[in-house]
């Protein structure tokens, strides 16, 4: 259980760093796009610690895939940015895939 906490909390940085990606500008903000490296860097250290438990392949789909919907969450609400049916459908998918990583794969601890 304390793999899938430091698994949510790596999404959580990386979610906030891509947000943060966006509000840089292209890194021409200075405080946006020190938090853009700042919470790629613990990101990525989280992530490293889950793969002591869990394999990558299964940690990079639920990592990526969980930011992609959160990403697009925020890009609606924070951003404005709209979502047309088919995005809705694809991310749709992808958590799905998630659901049964998490349900049925003997690959990730549960």
């Amino acid at each position: 259980m304390q793999t899938y906490l430091i698994l949510f909390l790596a999404i959580a940085a990386e979610t906030i760093g891509t947000t943060a990606l966006q509000a840089s500008q292209q890194f021409s903000r200075l405080w946006p796009s020190v938090l853009v490296v700042l919470a790629y860097g613990f990101s990525f250290w989280l992530l490293s610690l889950t793969l002591k438990v869990m394999p990558v392949g299964i940690v990079y789909a639920i990592w990526s895939g969980t930011g992609i919907v959160l990403i697009a969450l925020i890009g609606l609400t924070v951003f404005g940015q709209k979502l047309d049916l088919p995005a809705v459908l694809g991310m749709g998918l992808i958590l799905g895939g998630i659901l049964i990583i998490h349900l049925f794969s003997n690959t990730a601890p549960h």
